[in-house]
């Protein structure tokens, strides 16, 4: 199950749907080996779309990308939660949304005629994060979360992560306050991975980059996360290699190296077992 090396496996797919936080770069910083890695598999005829639940278009995506120094080679194109989440609102004409998120993941109204409202009087509520999710967590939102549930509001989630890695350390993502609401009884669509809609999107991409259909068989999905990409990939009948130096490094023993013992419970816990395992994507 562990591989040092992603060129060991390339030759068994025509697509890579690649995970971005935690395997292109860490929130602060690219992660060369990978952005080698998926370059190469482009040189050699692969196609990579980038499969992300950051809640904005996938052109603000690359535009953080530049930033972080994702180079552009390391992709064909990007299939983004925030695209999903606009789908979703476009269906809903006319109706009034609180936001709930920072400032920054604005751009995903952009291309949409929508109203903003409090949340006393909105029709629903597109959750895209935390107001300040250096210092937040979701039990910072219950009072609030209490007043969307006494309206019934429905919740569109435009990220389905609990937690992403920043530098060094996790910061809470709007899947934590998405699933804390559907514990307390609201209603949630949660739009991104490990949900068909990104994939399917992520896959018709890849089709029009390569100009003809693909087969499952031949494509594989790369990540760090269980929850969103392991689980994501199976539902959707793909492979999966993951990687272990990400979200989950601290419950798999460290960065270095992962026990092998830790790697099988958590694989056992979630019911998935992936592909192939490496600490981190590089050819």
């Amino acid at each position: 199950m562990l591989t040092e090396s992603f060129s060991a496996l390339a030759a068994n797919y025509d697509v890579v749907l690649s995970d971005v936080w935690g395997v292109t770069h860490n929130g602060v910083t690219a992660t060369p080996e990978a952005c080698e890695a998926l370059a190469r598999f482009r040189a050699a005829g692969g196609t990579v779309i980038l499969i992300t639940n950051a809640p904005r278009p996938g052109v603000a995506v690359s535009r953080q990308l530049d930033h972080f120094r994702v180079p552009r080679e390391a992709y064909d194109g990007i299939a983004s939660s925030g695209d999903v989440t606009c789908r979703i609102m476009a269906d809903r004409p006319g109706q009034t949304v609180f936001h709930l998120g920072p400032a920054r993941d604005l751009p995903i109204f952009a291309q949409l005629d929508v109203r903003f409202a409090p949340v006393e009087d909105a029709d629903y509520v597109v959750c895209t994060g935390l107001f300040n999710d250096d210092h937040e967590t979701a039990e910072s939102y219950r009072d609030m979360l209490e007043v969307m549930r006494g309206r019934s509001l429905y919740m569109l989630c435009g990220n389905p992560d609990i937690v992403v890695e920043r530098g060094d350390r996790l910061v809470y993502c709007a899947g934590a306050i998405a699933d804390l609401y559907a514990r307390m009884g609201g209603e949630v669509v949660y739009a991104g991975k490990p949900y068909r809609p990104i994939y399917d999107m992520a896959v018709r991409e890849a089709e029009a980059v390569r100009g003809r259909p693909v087969a499952h068989a031949r494509v594989l999905a790369i990540g760090d996360s269980v929850r969103t990409d392991l689980k994501g990939a199976a539902a959707y009948g793909i492979d999966c290699l993951f990687i272990t130096a990400g979200i989950h490094a601290h419950e798999l023993g460290g960065r270095d190296k992962p026990e092998h013992a830790a790697l099988e419970k958590i694989f056992a816990e979630a019911g998935v077992v992936p592909k192939a395992v490496m600490r981190q994507l590089a050819w």
